[in-house]
């Protein structure tokens, strides 16, 4: 195997609607462009940026303090009208079932939520999951992995891995699963795929990966470079959480920091991640490893972008412009896949 790497930055300044540019759309030149104003995707960057900052985690707050907080600014951005999210489970593991209306899914994105392994759930990422299931016309099933500290690792490898393999006893094939996951969902992506392999199961046509957190050493070079322009994250508030998830286990371990794995026969990984993150070396370097692996790569760079920032489409045209990019990859990737399982 031959291993591809498309290694993409991207800088542009979208076009505004009309009725936002005083109802009139000026022709001929991009807007925000005239000499003394501010490029419109400038103004939506630095926007998301204040808003992260403002209600980022004061270092030093509980887990349960983070997880009240995370909980009442997501629950506070309702979800699409034509989104339904439904209880069920594969294998015993608690699931979210994310369907959007008019979508006939004959595919399945198993999906990871982020977190850092003590918060949030398999229900609060349904925004973010439903978007990754429109532009691939698949339905998304969630995990509802078990969270430390009551839960340190290997609970959450486990029911990752149960609950792929939930699916594949329930008759999918695999070339019709795709996984996708953001930061720490992102990182457990990446470790089920290294586990699936090493159990022997059949593995799913593709992988997306959004700010993936792979290297709980927090051995990153960004970690340092990256901590005053990441308006989220930093090393003072991963450490305390790294705790609870290993437990006084080793942070190197390959199904914790799949960084360190042998990444050699898994399928295309698509990974996305923006230039303002703590986080953008746990990214280029999955890449890498990937790529010496003979695994096919794409390595998507947005700059001056935050921590999963495809969650802010609502605000943040280069959001969209990114899951759109990684649909149409994912799509493709699963299209082939099905030419080759027929």
């Amino acid at each position: 195997m031959v291993a591809t790497v498309r290694v993409i930055a991207h800088r542009r300044i979208p076009v505004m609607p009309p009725h936002l540019l005083g109802g009139k759309a000026d022709r001929g030149r991009s807007p925000g462009t005239d000499e003394g104003e501010i490029p419109v995707s400038t103004e939506q960057q630095e926007t998301v940026d204040a808003i992260l900052r403002q209600s980022a985690f004061p270092v030093g707050s509980s887990v349960d303090e983070q997880r009240r907080m995370l909980r009442a600014a997501i629950s506070a951005q309702p979800l699409p009208p034509d989104v339904t999210v439904t209880a069920a489970a594969l294998s015993g593991v608690p699931t979210a079932e994310i369907t959007v209306e008019g979508i006939e899914a004959r595919r399945v994105v198993l999906y990871f939520h982020g977190g850092v392994y003590v918060m949030s759930d398999a229900f609060l990422a349904a925004g973010l999951a439903s978007e990754v299931g429109r532009r691939t016309q698949a339905e998304v099933i969630s995990v509802d992995y078990r969270l430390a500290p009551e839960h340190s690792y290997p609970a959450a490898v486990d029911d990752a891995l149960a609950a792929y393999e939930g699916l594949l006893q329930n008759g999918i094939a695999p070339s019709d699963i795709a996984f996708a996951g953001e930061s720490a969902g992102g990182g457990l992506a990446i470790a089920t795929l290294v586990n699936a392999r090493a159990h022997g199961l059949a593995l799913p046509a593709a992988a997306y990966v959004m700010s993936p957190y792979v290297d709980l050493t927090l051995a990153g070079t960004t970690m340092e470079t990256k901590s005053d322009a990441d308006p989220l994250l930093s090393r003072e508030l991963l450490e305390p959480r790294v705790a609870d998830y290993t437990q006084g286990q080793d942070a190197a371990l390959p199904l914790v920091s799949p960084v360190f794995a042998d990444l050699s026969g898994l399928p295309p990984l698509i990974i996305q991640a923006g230039s303002h993150e703590v986080l953008l070396d746990d990214a280029v370097r999955l890449a890498q490893r990937a790529a010496t692996a003979d695994v096919e790569v794409t390595l998507d760079i947005t700059p001056r972008v935050p921590h999963v920032f495809q969650a802010y489409s609502a605000m943040l045209d280069e959001a969209g412009a990114a899951l759109d990019r990684a649909g149409q990859l994912l799509s493709a990737h699963l299209a082939g896949a099905d030419r080759v399982a027929a």
